[in-house]
Formats: structure tokens, sequence, C-alpha cells
């Protein structure tokens, strides 16, 4: 017997570390565990005989391990704390619960269609008269066991609720159609769930088309780093049509092996704490919040706080529209009875009574709006190394894009050599194409930079930078990116100039004004159009020119601005090839400190 196949056995060893002994996978000794009987999770104890038998049946040679000179306890492997629902409880207080699913993908690979058909294939998630409403999030049941799953319109909604704190998913299922394989939107759900660190599944939709090619799709995976379990990866993967119903339930099973692998647990005798997942005003029952219970268990007449919303739980109804006393750990509910509408993302909580809700409520928004116009406290290059020094941060993580695949690898490579020992560099997710409001929304859930190579952030993407306070960097030279990266980290980064977007103005016509050239008369599509300011001529992706404002006209007069809404004649320095549709984009730059 090879060396290398010996393993050494204490007499009760950790799941995970048994299957790192064997440098295997611990969803693959998960399910030799239950091939053999024994239901056990990731961080569950089992003795020297099961773990032998499973080594056995992985190729391996059990042999016992003399025992230690002092007795190591493994009170600290039983489950890493997550988030502020569980850092009061006593592992001994935690027990399983339903994992909480959502379905991330393209735009068109059958997100929708897959939960329809799990919905209403499953008889315990239906009555009679079938669903009786929709409120965003719903429960199956499989051989007694629960799933929840969380209906998004997509990673977008996801990454917000997690900008907002809230880490609502624990298994991110990627759906990828069987024809179409890998699109940009898939690598950008990929991103947004590898940012959030929840374990990813791979489902591969429409399998029934006559061009179906899961193997092209594992393909493309495995080229974004998604190795799936049969091309030698850990990446559960299962085929599926979710039209024709076939394989969903093995998606189901699969999302459940998942979920042991995971150990997802909560305490159901506590206060309930969890997420706010949507709400509406009713013009009859007044503010209805959907909830989900991270941990502990909502009753109906608990009180309870969310940010500067209180009340009291008047009525509870489950997915099905039924009223409930009670909602336990993963169950999504709507409730009545609060003073106002809260946020998708928000966090709620159970207090002692609905005085002292009002109370901490009413606080709140006291200090909302003492801090109305602040900046919203960021993670910028320049404030980068004081960060790093007080022990804000210990990683610089960068949302990459560039213009061609090209430019991309070298620059990702570049910037992951920059890390240190004190901090490491790393990139949530690259791509190619223009900067996104996408992107930016996932930089301000994880407190990371965007860093753009030959490309610009679109309109959208600036106003929400601007709103969420995301620093985002432009640059047209490698050596540029790496040297104001490495300067950060060693806390040298000058202050620099930042632009500033101060309006936009459309081209409407083109007028030839003799001895001056052409004219663009344009209508300020938003903010303002300055005299002398910088400006910039966008025909589609394109930049035909930058320079500055020549002469700026109201009718016949000059005039200093031009605000949105209104016309106006725009000359530029130096450039008069203008066709109309083209967008004039006037912009300063203002020195920011570090």
């Amino acid at each position: 017997m090879p060396k290398d196949k010996i393993v050494e056995i204490p007499e009760f060893i950790v799941v995970r570390e048994l299957a790192n002994l064997m440098e295997a996978s611990p969803i693959e000794v998960i399910k030799q565990l239950m091939n053999a009987g024994v239901m056990a999770n990731i961080n569950q104890q089992i003795d020297y005989d099961t773990a032998a038998i499973i080594a056995e049946e992985m190729g391996f040679e059990p042999r016992p391990m003399a025992p230690p000179e002092e007795e190591i306890t493994v009170a600290e492997e039983v489950r890493p704390v997550k988030e502020q629902f569980y850092a009061e409880d006593r592992p001994e207080d935690l027990v399983p619960r339903p994992p909480v699913v959502t379905l991330l993908g393209h735009v068109d690979h059958g997100k929708t269609t897959i939960l329809d058909a799990i919905r209403n294939t499953n008889v315990w998630a239906k009555e009679a008269g079938g669903i009786t409403q929709h409120i965003g999030a719903y429960q199956v049941e499989v051989d007694g066991r629960k799933i929840t799953f969380i209906d998004t319109p997509g990673h977008e909604a996801f990454t917000a609720m997690r900008a907002r704190g809230a880490q609502v998913t624990d298994i991110a299922v990627l759906v990828v159609a069987a024809d179409d394989g890998v699109m940009p939107q898939t690598r950008e759900a990929i991103g947004h769930a590898r940012a959030a660190g929840v374990p990813i599944l791979v489902a591969i939709n429409k399998m029934d088309l006559p061009n179906a090619n899961p193997e092209r799709v594992k393909q493309q995976l495995s080229e974004e780093g998604l190795v799936v379990e049969d091309w030698g990866g850990d990446v559960m993967c299962v085929e599926i049509s979710a039209t024709q119903g076939t394989g969903l339930r093995e998606l189901l099973d699969s999302i459940l092996v998942l979920a042991e692998f995971s150990n997802i647990t909560a305490n159901p005798n506590r206060e309930a704490v969890g997420t706010v997942i949507e709400a509406r005003l009713d013009r009859r029952r007044g503010p209805v919040a959907t909830l989900l219970v991270r941990n502990g268990t909502l009753h109906q007449g608990d009180a309870l706080l969310i940010d500067d919303i209180y009340g009291r739980v008047r009525a509870m109804f489950d997915f099905r529209g039924q009223v409930v006393k009670e909602a336990p750990p993963s169950m999504p509910v709507e409730v009545l009875g609060l003073s106002g509408v809260p946020r998708a993302g928000d966090t709620f909580r159970v207090v002692e009574d609905e005085r002292k809700a009002r109370e901490m409520a009413e606080e709140r928004a006291r200090e909302k709006e003492q801090q109305t116009g602040a900046p919203p406290r960021t993670l910028t290059l320049e404030d980068l190394f004081q960060q790093m020094q007080a022990g804000e941060v210990k990683e610089l993580r960068i949302i990459l894009k560039a213009d061609v695949q090209g430019s991309l690898e070298p620059v990702a490579t570049s910037l992951q050599r920059l890390s240190t020992d004190e901090l490491k560099v790393k990139i949530l997710y690259q791509g190619t194409g223009h900067i996104t409001k996408s992107d930016v929304m996932l930089a301000a859930a994880s407190q990371a930079i965007v860093i753009g190579f030959n490309v610009e952030p679109d309109r959208a993407a600036r106003n929400l930078a601007e709103a969420e306070g995301v620093d985002i960097r432009t640059y047209d030279l490698i050596y540029r990116v790496i040297e104001d990266v490495d300067k950060a980290l060693k806390g040298l980064l000058e202050p620099e100039y930042h632009e500033v977007v101060l309006g936009h103005a459309e081209v409407r016509a083109v007028f030839h004004i003799s001895g001056r050239g052409n004219v663009a008369g344009c209508y300020v599509t938003d903010g303002v159009v300055v005299r002398h300011g910088l400006a910039r001529v966008r025909r589609g992706q394109e930049v035909l020119y930058e320079g500055r404002v020549a002469s700026l006209r109201r009718f016949t007069e000059d005039v200093a601005e031009v605000r949105s809404g209104y016309e106006c004649g725009i000359g530029l320095e130096g450039f008069d090839d203008f066709e109309e549709g083209d967008i004039i984009e006037i912009y300063q730059m203002e020195e920011v400190s570090g």
C-alpha cells in the first residue's frame, strides 16, 4: 500500500477533518456516510470505526492515531459563528434548520420556470385551490425535510439585500441553460454568489432541447473556476428540465445534501431575528411585510423593531395565506401590525414590548435625521492604509472590469501579486465590458473598490456609486493600476483628482455658423451644462472628443449655465463634427484628500 494512501485516524474525528486527511471533498465523505446509513454533517464527530469504514471505501488504509499528550477539545470545531443572528447562542442549543435557497443566473435561463415547477409539483407547498398568494418566498417539503426558496428578480436584488447587512441565502443555485451556456449575467451571478460566501450548486436547465450540450456548459463553468464533481471538482451539478419536470427531485435532494454539508443551524428557543424579504403598503390592511425568520421563533403578539419601524405582530400568514401563530427558523411569513413599510434587506428582531420598540425606533429615526447629508462610510484607495493599520480591513477587495479578456488577465494577475502578509488583494469579480450598476452594487455590498481598465462606468453606475460612496477608478495603462494599488498598500498614495459629472445634453440638431463651424442644438437631459466646463462627446459607447465648452447660448444670449429640461446651443473647443443623437457629458475635476 503506498504511503500516501495511509491515514492515521484518532478515536474521534470531525467529518471535515477526515475529508482534509484524505484530501477529499467533504461532500463526497458525507455521501459515503449516508450510504453507510450514518447521517452526519461537516462539523459532527464520528468514531474511529465509522471513519475507518469510510476511509476504506475511498481507497485508503486506516490506522489508529496515537493519543495526544494533552486532551484536545472540539468545542471550537462545532460551527463558525454566523452573522449577528447566532452571537448569543451556545452550540448545544443549535439544531438543523431548513436551508434558504436563491436561484441566480442569466435572465432567460429558466429560474422562474424552475421555481414554479418545484412549487406546483410539491404537494405540501400548495392547497387544493392552488397557491393563494405570492409573498416572495415559499417552502417545499422533501421526505419530511423542508427547503425555503427566496423568489428574487436576480443577483442585483440578492446583493442589494446583502448591502444592507442581510445575508439571507444559505445556498445559491446557479441556473445555466444547456443550449445557451455561460452568458455575461451568468458570470455576474457567480461573482455575486462568491462574494456572499455561499456554496454554489449548478442546475443545467433545458435538457429537453435537441441542442442541449451539458458538457460544453461544464467546460465553460470550469473556465470560471466552478469545476463540477464529474469533472473532478467539488461543485454539485444536476441536469434538469423545468418544463418537463425531470431532474427536479434530484435538484431538491442535492440541496439537502449541500445543506447537510454546510451545517445550517438555528436556536428555535429564543426571541426571533431575521430579515425583511419584501414589504408594501396595502390600502386595506396597512403596512404588510414578508419576514424570513433566521433564528429563534416568531410568535403572534411579539413586539418588533425593524430599523426605525416598530410594531406588534397583529396577524401572521404563511406563504399559502393560512393564519399561523408562530414561525420557526427559515420560515417565511407575512405580518401585519407595523408602523411603516420597512426596506427589503432590513433586519428585524423581537424586543420586550411595543413601548420599548417604539422608543428605539424613534431614537434611530433621530439619528438618521442628524446623519442626513453625511457621506456614506466607504473604502477608498487613499484611506486603505489607515484602515489597515487600525485593524478595520484585512483585505483589499476589487471588482475588475476591462475592455477585452486579453487585458483582464494580466491586470488581475499583477494585482494579486501585490498581496502582503498584512493585507490580501482579493478580486471578487472580473469581467469585460463597461462598469455597470450591478458592479457598483456588488462593491457596495462587499466594501470593495471598482477598477476599470480601458472602460468607463455608465450613467446608472456613476449615480449609484455617488449615492453609495463606492470608489471607482479607471485607467488606460497597466503600470498605473499596479502603481496606485501598490502605493495604497504601503500608505504612499497621494490624493488625486476625481471626476464629478455635472450633467448630460443630447444633440437634437446641428447648425452651421459661418466662420465658427458647427454648433450643437441640445436638450439638457439631466444635471447642468456650464460654460467653459470640461466636456466629452459620446457616440454610443465611443468617446469622440474630450475638451472644454467654448460657447453656451440660450436662444440669442450667452449664458453661464443651462439646467435639465431646457434647450441650448453648445460649441466646443476644436470639435464640431456633431451628429444627432450624440451625448455631450459635462464634468469637473475635484481634489479628494486621502
